[in-house]
């Protein structure tokens, strides 16, 4: 083949020498603009694991990488005068300039075409001279190529909000150190880490606002970089800051990182009587911010798999369709903890009030990538102090399993059977299966159990095998739960309160989901006349009339649950049911005082929460489950849900607990592990207000982390509790003797448990030995 790479950079370079190693006939040129000893920015990152892929894909190169590394185990953070060091993260620092000779020099080696000061200004024409098979655009972070064919590669390229400058230093760090600076007008970050003997870089980063207030974007370089030593002087003993761009002028070296994801890597185009692929690679096709390390990671291993595609001796629109269908996977799922890691760094203000314990493992777990359990591979010593820390001095305990109170209520630990409709109910009645469901959970380890969301009215149900809480039968119906779950356990119980709202009227479960009856359909109401979907009925919208029932509804439901001896309630104003039908632009189109501004749209749900606080107890929780994003463009961001929380803590909430979504069938979600955590973690740390996280928690390593990065207070937990009611006693067992010490097994389960623990110190031996080979159990991005 005739292989044409425009841009001398990682990505092109690395495919060069592959290609030509795997086959000497190809003829490769890489044409770069640049002369070979010219670069720009300073070290470049990677972890252990991608030179473990470097080592599989060429060994002479990955030695000589390897020999040029600067490798350490440590990072280091320094906030508000302390610092916190943890080790086992495993991951090395080289010249940027050092990389790229490198790389150049076994081209040359290899026998590549190395073309270097060769501006392209047309590269189409420039295939044709070569009479190119192949094109391979991995000409940077600002591509021609990607700008020329953006029909079809459809680039989406979103501006961060932090301005960052890439400086050096010859102060020498042993850590990869993160330093935390707080100003009159916020804060700055500087990340700086050593790859040389004797160089650092130094990259110093602040929200855009703050960088302005300073008047950085009207400094020029000298008089800026003055500013971040003076700022930052404690961490660089006399050692200055230096620029490798020069030749920008005033502020232009500050810049805002811009994340780069394209729809389509590959287009075709008819060059010189042939259909030519051209193929983006690296920057060119995707970025990942610089706080998780992975641009040249990321560009490496795109030539790796791409040199490995070619190696199948597949047609070649086949091998182009494999590369883009796994590259394309494996670079979202570093651009989705890229982006966690980013927000992380641009709000690092929101955590600031966590001491430098919890703000150091916030940092380390940023981007949802590392967990508490990976922590523990890491650095088992500093995880167990961090955990007895959390645990107030105590020995160390698994997060998850902590106490946590609110108001008069102490939960035993931070897990939460989550509410889930099941459908078993006779005329709002619950039966004996809710008995055994509920109280079956609340034996389970779980310190509170939810009941499914339960209505004040008839109509108000989803289906008509849900519960209500409007008469007497079902008053003691819920009572019996109640008291056996508080005989029998040392678990809470919860009622979660709602209306359908334009939900209603709808199958159970398993015969549709949100589908309409097919008899027997009751009117419904919301705040306006919108169908929740095509196939659903019309609600008419509520007038004032309506809404003064409905709050006497609610009231007399309220009342009910305190009689019934509950210990805590909650008002689901979420997931497009009658209350959140007020929240959402999407779904109220209201003229009157109850619609237009968020302040109005909240309105209603407030009257009925201020209604119902005015009866349940004082002295017991009270929370609100909202939805933090409707995932519709019209729709409420999570910019709106902290002023919903915020409107809601100041009527009394206690806590918010935190979900997204489901307000039409229209709404689209970014799933993922955790992915409505973040939600509660911005509410929880902006607001001041406790917050309960749900959502594809599935895991105790999930919930661990959660809870001790301050993300959340507690953990509801929904499909894992369906498949085992047990879920949190066997969780702990897994855990170990120490978290099962921490655990209240009911005694008929003592023998289980003991058998439990006989197990898991079986999995604990397995896991020791696992964890001295060396296996690739750390995710690849740095943090």
């Amino acid at each position: 083949m005739n292989i044409l790479c425009i841009g001398g950079g990682p990505a092109g370079l690395y495919f060069a020498l592959l290609m030509k190693q795997q086959n000497p006939a190809h003829r490769i040129t890489v044409v770069e603009r640049n002369r070979p000893f010219d670069t720009f920015g300073w070290g470049v990152v990677l972890s252990d694991q991608t030179l473990a892929n470097l080592q599989a894909a060429d060994a002479p190169t990955a030695v000589l990488i390897g020999d040029a590394f600067n490798h350490w185990d440590d990072i280091e953070v320094f906030f508000k005068g302390r610092s916190v060091r943890s080790t086992g993260h495993g991951f090395c620092g080289i010249g940027r300039k050092r990389l790229l000779n490198i790389l150049q020099d076994r081209c040359l080696a290899l026998g590549v075409d190395l073309q270097f000061e060769t501006d392209v200004a047309d590269d189409q024409q420039l295939a044709a001279q070569y009479d190119a098979d192949l094109v391979i655009a991995s000409d940077g972070l600002n591509s021609r190529i990607r700008t020329r064919y953006a029909s079809t590669f459809q680039p989406d390229i979103d501006l961060r909000e932090c301005r960052f400058v890439w400086l050096g230093t010859q102060k020498k760090f042993d850590a990869f150190t993160f330093a935390f600076e707080e100003t009159e007008h916020g804060w700055f970050q500087a990340h700086a880490y050593q790859f040389d003997t004797d160089t650092s870089t130094f990259i110093v980063e602040t929200p855009e606002a703050v960088w302005k207030a300073h008047g950085l974007d009207a400094m020029e370089q000298p008089e800026a970089i003055a500013f971040c030593e003076k700022l930052f002087a404690k961490y660089l003993d006399g050692n200055t800051l230096i620029s490798n761009a020069t030749h920008l002028r005033g502020s232009a070296n500050w810049i805002r990182f811009p994340r780069v994801i394209c729809n389509t890597w590959v287009h075709r185009e008819s060059i010189g009587g042939k259909q030519v692929p051209i193929v983006l690679m690296g920057d060119a096709a995707h970025t990942a911010h610089f706080s998780i390390g992975s641009g040249t990671k990321l560009a490496l291993e795109d030539a790796i798999d791409l040199a490995n595609e070619f190696a199948t001796g597949l047609p070649l629109d086949e091998v182009l369709q494999h590369y883009e269908a796994r590259r394309s996977v494996e670079v979202l799922k570093i651009q989705n903890a890229a982006r966690n890691s980013t927000e992380w760094f641009e709000n690092v203000a929101r955590y600031t009030a966590m001491p430098v314990e919890q703000f150091t493992y916030s940092l380390l777990t940023r981007s949802q990538r590392i967990s508490h359990e990976n922590l523990r591979l890491r650095d088992a010593a500093w995880l167990e102090g961090y955990e007895a820390w959390l645990a107030g001095g105590k020995a160390a305990v698994p997060p998850m399993l902590t106490p946590f109170t609110l108001k008069s209520v102490t939960l035993k630990n931070r897990i939460v059977v989550s509410p889930m409709a099941t459908y078993n109910a006779v005329d709002g009645v619950p039966q004996d299966f809710h008995l055994v469901h509920l109280g079956a959970r609340a034996l389970g380890g779980a310190a509170l159990v939810m009941v499914e969301m339960t209505s004040p009215t008839p109509e108000g149900r989803i289906t008509p095998a849900c519960t209500g809480l409007w008469n007497d039968a079902q008053q003691a119906a819920f009572a019996r739960i109640v008291h056996f779950v508080h005989d029998s356990s040392t678990a809470k119980i919860g009622l979660q309160l709602g209306h359908s709202g334009p939900k209603g009227s709808t199958r159970v479960g398993w015969e549709g989901t949100d589908e309409p009856l097919e008899t027997g359909n009751w009117p419904l109401l919301a705040a306006s006349p919108m169908a929740y979907g095509a196939q659903n009925q019309t609600p008419a919208a509520m007038t004032r009339a309506d809404m003064d029932r409905m709050t006497a509804a609610f009231v007399a439901s309220a009342q009910r649950a305190v009689a019934c001896g509950f210990d805590w309630l909650e008002l689901h104003c979420a997931h497009g049911y009658l209350l959140a039908s007020f929240i959402s632009p999407a779904t109220n189109q209201r003229t009157d005082e109850y619609g237009g501004s968020l302040h109005n749209r909240c309105r209603y749900p407030l009257e009925v929460f201020t209604a119902l606080r005015a009866v349940w107890p004082d002295e017991k929780p009270f929370s609100v489950r909202i939805s933090a994003h409707d995932w519709l463009p019209d729709g409420n961001t999570a910019d709106d849900a902290i002023a919903i929380a915020r409107l809601f803590k100041a009527a009394g909430a206690d806590l918010i607990d935190v979900s997204s979504g489901q307000t039409t069938r229209a709404s689209r979600p970014v799933y993922g592990r955790m992915y409505q955590t973040p939600f509660a973690d911005r509410i929880r740390n902006e607001l001041g207000i406790a917050t309960m996280a749900v959502g594809a928690i599935t895991e105790a390593d999930h919930a661990n982390s959660i809870i001790a990065a301050g993300r959340a207070d507690l953990c509801a937990i929904a499909r894992p509790h369906l498949a085992d009611p047990a879920w949190t006693l066997h969780a702990a067992a897994q855990l170990g003797p120490v978290a099962a010490a921490h655990t209240d097994w009911p005694a008929p389960y003592w023998s289980g448990r003991d058998q439990l623990l006989r197990e898991a110190s079986k999995l604990k031996q397995a896991a020791a030995l696992a964890s001295q080979a060396p296996a690739a159990t750390k995710p690849e991005a740095i943090e």
